[in-house]
C-alpha cells in the first residue's frame, strides 16, 4: 500500500480555527463524560461506603486485568432524559479484558436511584447483550439494582425491546454456548433475579447481596409472611439451600477475585482468520483531526485526510480512485488488522453508489471487515438522477451493505442526513459498533432545509384556510422550527437516545476501532449471500 500524502497546511489560519473549535468540543465532551462518571450526591456515596460497597466503575476497575483498556459504551446515555437524574442511564457497560479474555461488562450503578432501571437503562442493557450475541462475547454482570423504576413501568416492562428482552438475550447467549457470570453485590429483585439465575456462574456477597422475585414488603403484602432480606434471598440461603447461587463471598473484593478465577477457567473460542500485519502508528498525528474537521456542518473536507490519521503507517490502497469520486473506498490496516474503508467526500451519485456496492462485495469475498466513515448529505435528487435510476443504484448499495457477512463498524465523523445514513451503515443496519464524534449531526435533512420546508408547509396551510400571514410571522415560524430541530440534530441528543454506542474524542477513534475489530473476530462468519439486485 502507498502512503497517503497529506495536503493539510497545519500552519494555516483555517486549520487553526478548526483546531480551536474541535479541541473545545473534545474538552466539553470529556467534561460531560467525567460528570456522568463521577458526579453524584455525597449522601449516595456515603451510603455506599457505609454498606462496604464500591461504585460501579470501581468494581469494573478491580475486575479488569491491570493496565488493560476499557472501551466504555454510551457514557452519556440519557443525558437529555429524566431531568438529568440518571447519568449514564444508571449503568455502565463496555468491552474489557478479564483473565486474558475479551469480555463485555455491564454494571448497575447503585449511586443512581439505588441502581433502578429506567427505560434507557433497559435499552442500554439490551444493546450490550445484542453486541454479545453478534460478536459471541462472554458477559459479566455486576448486579446491584433496586429493580425497575416504577413510575415509568409502562416503558420498561411490556414491549418487545423492553426488560424481557434482557432475559431473552441471556437465554440465547446460553444456547449459543457464550458464557455469562453474575457478581451479585446488592439486590436483584423481581425480573432482575433472573440475571444471576440465567447466568452460567454467579457469586453473591454476604450481607449486601440478595436475589428474590419479591422482596420482604411485597411478600408481606401478597402472603402476609414476615421475612427478612437474608432469610428470603441472602447468600447463605441461596448457596446452601436453593442452589440459585454458586459461591458466597465475604466482601466485594473477594467476590471479584472469585469471579476472575471463574473467568480464568473458561475456554477461549478460536477467532476466524483475518489478514494481519505488524501494527504501525499513523504517519500523521491524531490531534491534526481537530484541524481537519470543519467548524460548520455545511463545510466540506477530504475524508482521505481523516483516513490517513487512523490507519497504520497512513497507508491506503484506494479502489477506483477516478470513478465515483464522492465516495472514497479502499483497503488499509488498523492496529495490524486488514479493513476496507468507505468514506464520504460528497453526496452519493449513481456512480458512487455502484462503486460502494461493488467494493462491499469485494470485502465480503475477501473476508475483510468494513469501516464506514460518515459525512453524508444523502443521495442526489433531481429529474436527471431519477431518470438514471438513483433509487435503483442506491438500493444496490443498501442491499450489499445490509447483507454482507463481514463485521461492520461506523464512525459518525460529521453530518449524517437522509437515506445516506442508511447506505453508509447507520444504526438500523447492525454495525457491530457505531461511534460518533461531538461535532456530529443526524437527521432526515439539515436543520435549515427542514425548518424552511416546515415553514413553507405552515404558510400553505394558512393560505388554504383563508388566513393571511406577514413575512415576520413566517420568519418566526422558521426560527422556532429551526431551534427545535437543531436541538434534535445534536450529537448529545443522539447519544442520549442510544442512537450510537457512545460519543468519542476523534483522537481515540483508532484505538476504539482496534479493540472493536479484535472482539468481532470471535463470531464465525456466515455464508455469503445477497438478495435481489435490481438492474
Amino acid at each position: 500500500m502507498s502512503v497517503f500524502r497529506s495536503n493539510i497546511d497545519t500552519t494555516s489560519a483555517n486549520f487553526k480555527q478548526h483546531y480551536r473549535h474541535n479541541r473545545r468540543l473534545a474538552a466539553e465532551l470529556r467534561e460531560k463524560q467525567q460528570q456522568a462518571r463521577e458526579l453524584r450526591p455525597q449522601r449516595d456515596l456515603d451510603r455506599l461506603a457505609r454498606d462496604g460497597k464500591m461504585t460501579a466503575r470501581q468494581r469494573i476497575e478491580a475486575l479488569l486485568d491491570p493496565c488493560t483498556p476499557f472501551l466504555e459504551f454510551s457514557t452519556l446515555a440519557a443525558n437529555r432524559a429524566y431531568g438529568g437524574e440518571a447519568p449514564s442511564a444508571g449503568c455502565v457497560s463496555g468491552l474489557g479484558i478479564v483473565a486474558g479474555r475479551e469480555v463485555l461488562i455491564r454494571a448497575d450503578d447503585p449511586s443512581v436511584k439505588g441502581g433502578a432501571w429506567y427505560p434507557h437503562t433497559v435499552k442500554k442493557i439490551v444493546r450490550l447483550l445484542d453486541i454479545a450475541i453478534e460478536n459471541h462475547l462472554p458477559v459479566i454482570h455486576l448486579c446491584d439494582s433496586a429493580g425497575g423504576f416504577l413510575p415509568l413501568q409502562d416503558q420498561i416492562f411490556p414491549d418487545r425491546q423492553a426488560a424481557g428482552r434482557i432475559f431473552r438475550n441471556q437465554s440465547i447467549l446460553s444456547k449459543m454456548g457464550v458464557k455469562q457470570l453474575s457478581l451479585v453485590f446488592g439486590q436483584c429483585t423481581a425480573g432482575g433475579a433472573y440475571i444471576p439465575a440465567l447466568s452460567d456462574y454467579n457469586v453473591i456477597v454476604r450481607g449486601n447481596g440478595a436475589v428474590f422475585l419479591g422482596g420482604p414488603p411485597l411478600v408481606k403484602a401478597a402472603t402476609g409472611e414476615v421475612v427478612g432480606v437474608q432469610e428470603l434471598g441472602g447468600a447463605d440461603m441461596h448457596t446452601s439451600i436453593s442452589g440459585v447461587c454458586d459461591y458466597a463471598a465475604g466482601n466485594e473484593a473477594q467476590a471479584i477475585a472469585i469471579g476472575r478465577d471463574i473467568v480464568a477457567q473458561w475456554d477461549t473460542a478460536p477467532k476466524w482468520s483475518l489478514q494481519r500485519s505488524t501494527p504501525e502508528t499513523p504517519l500523521y498525528a491524531a490531534e491534526e483531526l481537530y484541524g481537519i474537521i470543519p467548524d460548520d456542518i455545511k463545510k466540506t473536507f477530504d475524508i482521505r485526510e481523516v483516513i490517513a490519521r487512523l490507519v497504520d503507517g497512513s497507508r491506503f490502497h484506494e479502489y477506483q480512485p477516478s470513478y465515483g469520486s464522492t465516495l472514497i473506498c479502499g483497503y488499509a490496516n488498523i492496529h495490524g488488522w486488514k479493513v476496507g474503508i468507505l468514506g464520504n467526500n460528497g453526496v452519493l451519485f449513481n456512480d458512487s453508489s455502484l462503486k460502494a456496492a461493488h467494493f462491499i462485495e469485494l470485502c465480503d469475498q475477501n473476508r475483510t471487515p468494513i469501516i464506514f466513515l460518515q459525512n453524508i448529505t444523502g443521495y442526489m435528487v433531481g429529474r436527471q438522477y431519477e431518470e438514471k435510476g438513483i433509487a435503483k443504484d442506491g438500493a444496490k448499495m443498501i442491499m450489499a451493505q445490509s447483507c454482507t457477512r463481514v463485521p461492520k463498524f461506523t464512525v459518525m465523523c460529521h453530518g449524517s442526513f437522509g437515506a445516506g445514513n442508511y447506505g453508509m451503515c447507520g444504526r438500523a443496519f447492525d454495525a457491530r459498533l457505531l461511534f460518533s464524534w461531538p461535532n456530529h449531526q443526524i437527521g432526515v435533512m439539515g436543520g435549515e432545509q427542514a425548518a424552511r420546508t416546515l415553514a413553507d408547509v405552515k404558510l400553505r396551510q394558512m393560505q388554504r384556510s383563508g388566513q393571511t400571514s406577514s413575512e415576520a410571522e413566517v420568519e418566526q415560524v422558521y426560527r422556532e422550527t429551526l431551534q427545535a430541530y437543531q436541538d434534535q440534530l445534536s450529537a448529545y441528543y443522539a447519544t442520549s437516545e442510544l442512537w450510537d454506542d457512545g460519543l468519542i474524542d476523534p483522537i481515540d477513534t483508532r484505538n476504539a476501532l482496534g479493540m472493536a475489530i479484535s472482539a468481532s473476530l470471535c463470531a464465525p462468519l456466515g455464508e455469503a449471500g445477497y438478495g435481489v439486485f435490481r438492474f
